[in-house]
Parts: structure tokens; C-alpha cells; sequence
């Protein structure tokens, strides 16, 4: 990304050496804090650094075609960049469409069992009580080698632990009917916003977020957010359970020269809101611990106060559009939006903050030895990609040409809780029943038999194999042996 000030001086330039320093893009609405999330996406794949961001309005698809010179907004372009000494060269970038419907994008997809009770309990609404009741269905669920890849497994195994609550409760601590009750009908409104289109096989595999196109560019992953962010908490959660993932599955590589990823959160505020704080505690340790990663994560929202401020401290790249002050609550927020920039002796910041116009903003990024840039007032540089939607004819092609469809488009439902459980009360699994057929579920008996293995089905392809092996390792436990550890934002218990 670049940009310079109004009057063409020195030009701000984000280092790729400090990308992975992680960034913030505020503003109020109207200020043009989409075309600054789109000029560096562009930026950071034309220099090879694959990018996932979350598509809120439907304005991001753009990425995907050049710009076009003989449109309306060619002339105001032009100008900017003859304004800031840029050579305009429209150009598309790589691009993937994701959705959890599967309607604007390929089908993305994880279990409940990557997921884990912590994140699932943030996305229910959980009281304490309750998210210790899933905690423990989660616990015997390892112990007892069932499989929770899908919805149906995760309300088959909740009706086994009501039913066996005495025998838990001894070993466990109490669970009460009350609270598997409550679970079950959060997990039925969840069905019902079409959040069961989540859970499920085959899951989302990160090495087909991470990749380059032929020439070396970044693939650009848009998630399409339109309808998800009518629900606003599964749009927070799967964002945070996708940064979990690659906090937990990407080795450590040192200070790189560039990211290997980077990470844009587009409606920030969402991921905090009513979080507890043990759940921000864990969202700033992956921040802070993520950059070693080479991941580069982004928080775009429209005041710095929406971001906890231990988070808030890990971005030192930041690009402040303006803020709109009418009132003392709104005065507060500009004073701390200014307080979080080195100060420049040729402007005040605050007043800076008030004053730039749609396509200017008040940038500090990070120098060459990651100390914090001085604030400087700077012309955003024009997008090389259309600004706007495209047609939908444009995102059938490219969804066809993605490689993707084969992969994931297809569900499969493996043999999980669901239809394990079925079996050890000699019922036949209803692939398309609900829970409720598991009336006369085995008793618990700690020690007991363990359940057949899950089939892999020797018939499946090498690419669906790839991408069942890692729920299959990190789902089958043994009662001698470690129990499932999950993610950072997934669970931090580990047990022996």
C-alpha cells in the first residue's frame, strides 16, 4: 500500500518486513476504509502474500477485475494518481469466493469437534454453568471415541450425557437436565439461522487459504458476509475459530520478510462484543504471539475504542480516516484515536482526525527497525481492481475455474456420535433424524468398551483423505492416553 500527503511530499509506504506487525483501519461509515482494505489486499498480493478477508457489503468481489478506464470513476483515479506521482495500471488480483451457504462461495466448513466447547459457547450464548455441561460432553465425547463432526453428533452425544447424568456428575461435576435442555434448544436456533451448514465434512483446509497463482501472486479468499452478518455472533466466532486454526497449525519461521498470510477482521467490533474476558485474554495472546507466525492480522472497524486495548497495543500499523465528534462520547473516542499516534509537530492529530476528507487518512506504519512512524496526513493511492460488486455470471466463472467446487461443494457424513450411538442401542442410524432416536442410550460405564473405530471408506480420494486426516487425529482419544487437545480458542485443558 501506498499513498502521500496532499502536497506530493515523502511517500507512506507499508514495509512488508513489518506487515506481519498486524494493523488497524478506522473510520467512521463513508470514509473509505473499504478502498484502504482493498488497496492492500491488492498490495499484498502482487507481492505474494495470500490474504482472507470477510466480504460485509459485497464490494470486495471487485478484487477479482481489473479496473476499468473507461468507467465513471476512471477520472477521479487518474487525478489521484497523477496527484501522488502514481503510474496507473488497472490489473485483478487472484481470487476465491468462500461462503457458509455455499450460495456465493465454495462450501467452508469445520466440526464441532475442531471448533471446541469454548468458541461454541460464545456462539450458542452460553451461561458458565451450561458451557461446563458442554465441557464435559466434549470430555466424554474423547474419551469414549465419538467422533463430533456435525450438528447431529454434537445432540446425540448432549441426549447420551442427559441421560447419563448421575454416573457424569460423580466423575465430572453436576450436570443437570436444566442445562443440557438449554444447550439443545440453542444448538436448534443455531439449526434454524442455517448455522448446521457449518458443521460438517469435508472441513477447511489452510493450506488452500495459503496459496499463489502461477506468477507468484497471492490468492485473495473472500468469505462472502452478506447474509452472515445477519448473524452476527456465528460471523465473529467462525472468523476467530479460522485465526485459532492457524495460530495452532502454522510453525513458528522468526521475524520473515514477509507475511505468509494476512488476515483482515471487517466489522471488529463484533468479535468483542459481550465476550468474556477470558475469551479476550486468548484473542490478545494470539495476536501477540501469531506475528512469529508470519501471519499479518488487520482489524477494520470504526473506532480504535472498539478494540480491548491489550489487543489494540499489538497493531502498529494504523490508518485513521476521519471520525466524526457531535458528541462527548464521540470527543472521548477522537482524543484516544489521536493519543495512539507519534505525534507530528506540523499538525494536531485530533484535529487531523476531523479534517480529512473520503480517500485521506492520518497513517502511522511501522519503520524499518519497527519503531512507530510518525503520523502523517496521506492520499490513499486509487484501487488497480474494480470498485464495486461484480455480476454474478463473473463469480459462476471464476467459482468454476477456482479448483475448489471438487473439494468441498460436496458434503460427506462420515460414520461419527451420531450413528455410533445408534448402534450401541441396536437402533438403525437415520441419517436425516434428529437426536431424539437415542431414548435407550447405553448407560455410562467409565472404562468400558470402547466403540468401533470410524470407517475412512477406502473409495475416497486422495484430496478428501488429506482433508479428514486431521479431524480423524485430533478426534479419536483413548482413555490411557492424552485426551483431544484443541486450539488456543478452542480449549487449553490437556489431560493424561
Amino acid at each position: 500500500m501506498g499513498g502521500c500527503g496532499p502536497d506530493r511530499g515523502t511517500a507512506e509506504t507499508l514495509l512488508l518486513r513489518q506487515a506481519n506487525r498486524h494493523g488497524l483501519i478506522a473510520g467512521a461509515t463513508g470514509t473509505g476504509k473499504t478502498v484502504t482494505l482493498q488497496t492492500l489486499a491488492e498490495s499484498l498480493s502482487l507481492a505474494g502474500v495470500p490474504v482472507f478477508l470477510a466480504d460485509v457489503k459485497g464490494d470486495l468481489a471487485g478484487l477479482s477485475q481489473p479496473g476499468d478506464p473507461t468507467g465513471k470513476l476512471h477520472g477521479a483515479f487518474a487525478a489521484r494518481a497523477e496527484q501522488i506521482g502514481m503510474a496507473l495500471h488497472y490489473q485483478s488480483v487472484p481470487v476465491v469466493f468462500w461462503d457458509v451457504w455455499g450460495e456465493s462461495g465454495h462450501l467452508v466448513r469445520t466440526t464441532p469437534a475442531e471448533m471446541g466447547p469454548l468458541l461454541l459457547s460464545r456462539l450458542l450464548g452460553l451461561t458458565a454453568v451450561q458451557e461446563g455441561v458442554l465441557n464435559i460432553a466434549f470430555r466424554v465425547a474423547d474419551e469414549e471415541g465419538l467422533p463430533l463432526l456435525d450438528l447431529k453428533d454434537l445432540q446425540a452425544m448432549l441426549l447420551w450425557v442427559g441421560q447419563n447424568a448421575p454416573a457424569l456428575s460423580l466423575r465430572y461435576g453436576n450436570v443437570s437436565a436444566a442445562s443440557v435442555g438449554a444447550i439443545q434448544r440453542a444448538l436448534l436456533v443455531l439449526e434454524g439461522e442455517g448455522g448446521d451448514r457449518l458443521f460438517g465434512e469435508p472441513a477447511l483446509a489452510l493450506s488452500d487459504l495459503m496459496r499463489c497463482d502461477s506468477s507468484g501472486r497471492g490468492v485473495v479468499n473472500i468469505l462472502s458476509a452478506e447474509r452472515l452478518m445477519n448473524a452476527p455472533r456465528l460471523y465473529a466466532t467462525f472468523l476467530l475459530w479460522l485465526l485459532s486454526e492457524l495460530f495452532e497449525q502454522l510453525p513458528e519461521i522468526g521475524d520473515p520478510d514477509k507475511p505468509r498470510m494476512a488476515f483482515f477482521f471487517d466489522e471488529a467490533h463484533l468479535l468483542f462484543n459481550d465476550a468474556p474476558k477470558a475469551l479476550i485474554d486468548k484473542v490478545e495472546r494470539v495476536a501477540r504471539l501469531i506475528r512469529s507466525k508470519g501471519v499479518s492480522v488487520w482489524f477494520i472497524s470504526q473506532s480504535p475504542t472498539d478494540i480491548p486495548d491489550p489487543v489494540l497495543s499489538q497493531l502498529g500499523n494504523r490508518v485513521q480516516h476521519a471520525l466524526r465528534a457531535f458528541t462527548a462520547r464521540d470527543q472521548k473516542a477522537l482524543r484516544d484515536a489521536a493519543q495512539n499516534y507519534r505525534p507530528n509537530p506540523e499538525f494536531d492529530i485530533a484535529e487531523a482526525i476531523q479534517q480529512v476528507v473520503t480517500g485521506e487518512a492520518v497513517t502511522s506504519f511501522l519503520e524499518a527497525k519497527g519503531a512507530p512512524g510518525i503520523a502523517q496526513r496521506t492520499l490513499i493511492r486509487p484501487p488497480l481492481s474494480r470498485l464495486g460488486p461484480i455480476a454474478p455470471e463473473e463469480r459462476a466463472a471464476l467459482m468454476e475455474q477456482s479448483g475448489m467446487g471438487a473439494r468441498y461443494d460436496r458434503a460427506i457424513d462420515r460414520d461419527s456420535a451420531h450413528e455410533m450411538l445408534a448402534r450401541r442401542t441396536g437402533i438403525d442410524a437415520d441419517p436425516d433424524a434428529g437426536a431424539g432416536e437415542f431414548r435407550q442410550a447405553r448407560r455410562y460405564q467409565p472404562g468400558g468398551a470402547k466403540p468401533a473405530s470410524p470407517r475412512t471408506g477406502g473409495s475416497r480420494s486422495d484430496s478428501i483423505a488429506e482433508t479428514f486426516g486431521k479431524s480423524l487425529a485430533r478426534q479419536l482419544g483413548t482413555k490411557g492416553g492424552q485426551a483431544l487437545v484443541r486450539g488456543i480458542l478452542g480449549s487449553l485443558t490437556r489431560r493424561r
